[in-house]
């Protein structure tokens, strides 16, 4: 049983962990009615043993995971704090609305000239320089607001499936906010204006969010459930999440990590935006799923609007820095700047930032959410060649051929990915190997780990990865108890990231 820290709620309230706020707002408000996730048992439990708990607790059961033992749950306060008690729950977090992370607007110039994409973030530099043509890429998930598969010109017939979980638009077709179809864009579109990494790569549309970019947690992690059930049938192997929490979390009990982690495990690569809210001086907390240890996170770089990698730097709000868990983020960064990508024109975005679109069907803008996808179709392109590889192995090849960069760090974890170098590599270092320890039945302990480290205080990150990384920041990790301790757990909020300047 996990036991609750200082913090999240005092072994008075509750033996599941449920941050402060939540379990506060429940007692203060017994008649109230809250959507939540519901956690079991992750070794012993099942889903269905979560929904019987909640609905003999007076909850209502709306929705079973199989990517995590737990249901999201409509429940009154009263009967939350009476659930919370319940020896058979571990964990109880809200199913939030959640919305896109503002507008960005934090560096609103225009690029100094038209050319950007050739001019600014220089595709070619990281991956034109890919075998051509290439052995066929397995499909990417692009798990978003949809894409716009009308695109002919950028996706040909690619988008081969599409599953909308989009609680509060269900009926919603295409892509109505536009983010999505730049997401897919980056990482595989095919047109010469906007060429992305995989360009052969095929594409399953899961979307998650309604055209104001707002999503439940739920929805994101039923995504997550129907990408394990249909991976073989369309060829799944990497999943893009160009999505982020706005607070920092644990991983050992956040269900989206929870979530990526069963997809990561079953051999699909997780790629997720790092995220952009940093600061121009200091790290910040990192949020789900870019927190977790095992999946790819990405931060964004700007590339000068130059050519030469000598001048690449982190973009100032790319987020970085040590997790709750006390793991650095991000692992890898790719362009992020001025990133010319298709879109439908009737879509939001492009009436929001008209001044951005530099040609009908296409326009730029900046995030660690372009970056992401640059690395989900480097990745394709690692596995098109190499289609035998793991995830920890597609993560360890783009890692090992990173090109470490002074000038982006701190902050952009061991460097700039070589797409093509990456794609070279015949035996990769395992990143994730020391984490396998405790790793059964499919199913990351996390308790084992925290035993691990508890008794192993000098424990650090370079104990658990194979590699000797070139960038000794993201090696820096104290493992103490401040730094992992679910003490400093707060509840997750789940954006779909967007537009960073």
């Amino acid at each position: 049983m996990i036991v609750p820290a200082a913090g999240i709620a005092g072994p008075e309230n509750t033996r599941a962990l449920v941050p402060g706020d939540l379990i506060s707002e429940a007692q203060a408000q017994p008649d109230k009615i809250f959507r939540v996730i519901v956690q079991g048992d992750p070794r012993n439990g099942r889903s269905d043993d979560v929904a019987n708990v909640t609905r003999n607790e007076g909850g209502n059961p709306k929705r079973l995971f199989n990517s995590l033992v737990g249901a999201s749950v409509e429940l009154s306060g009263k009967d939350l704090a009476k659930l919370a008690r319940h020896p058979h729950i571990s964990a109880i977090t809200r199913d939030e609305r959640l919305s896109l992370v503002g507008n960005g607007d934090w560096d609103v110039q225009v690029p100094k000239d038209g050319e950007m994409w050739r001019d600014s973030i220089n595709a070619r530099s990281l991956w034109g320089s890919m075998l051509s043509p290439s052995p066929q890429a397995p499909a990417i998930a692009i798990v978003d607001t949809g894409i716009d598969a009308t695109k002919v010109d950028d996706f040909g017939t690619r988008v081969v499936a599409r599953a909308n979980f989009s609680s509060l638009e269900p009926n919603a077709l295409g892509d109505p906010s536009g983010h999505g179809t730049m997401v897919a864009g980056v990482a595989a579109g095919n047109a010469d204006l906007a060429p992305g990494v995989a360009r052969n790569a095929r594409l399953v549309d899961v979307r998650v969010a309604s055209s104001k970019g707002e999503a439940l947690t739920s929805d994101i992690v039923a995504a997550v459930d129907w990408i394990l059930a249909n991976k073989s049938t369309y060829n799944i192997r990497v999943a893009n999440f160009s999505l982020v929490g706005s607070t920092a979390v644990s991983f050992r009990f956040d269900p989206l990590d929870k979530a990526v982690e069963k997809l990561w495990l079953n051999g699909v690569v997780v790629v997720a935006a790092a995220g952009n809210n940093g600061d121009p001086s200091k790290p910040v907390g990192i949020g789900a799923p870019a927190n977790d240890p095992f999946v790819i996170t990405v931060g964004a770089l700007d590339q000068a609007q130059t050519s030469s990698v000598s001048d690449d730097s982190r973009a100032l709000w790319s987020a970085y820095g040590p997790t709750a868990d006390g793991f650095m983020k991000p692992d890898v960064s790719a362009p992020g700047r001025y990133m010319v990508m298709p879109v439908p024109m009737n879509a939001a975005l492009p009436h929001e930032k008209a001044n951005r679109v530099v040609k009908p069907g296409y326009m730029w803008m900046s995030g660690t959410s372009f970056s992401a996808p640059a690395v989900a179709g480097a990745a394709a392109q690692i596995l098109a060649r190499n289609p035998g590889f793991t995830a920890d192995q597609v993560k360890g090849a783009l890692m090992l051929k990173a090109r470490y960069l002074a000038s982006a760090n701190p902050g952009s974890g061991v460097g700039e990915i070589d797409a093509g170098s990456s794609a070279s590599v015949s035996s990769p270092p395992n990143p994730n190997e020391h984490l396998y320890q405790f790793v059964a039945n499919g199913t990351f302990d996390a308790e084992a780990w925290v035993s691990h480290v508890t008794a192993s205080a000098n424990w650090t990150q370079s104990n658990w990865t194979s590699a000797n990384w070139t960038s000794a920041n993201w090696v820096s990790a104290n493992w103490v108890s401040s730094n992992w301790t679910a003490s400093n757990w707060t509840a997750s909020n789940w954006t779909v990231g967007t537009d960073a300047e």
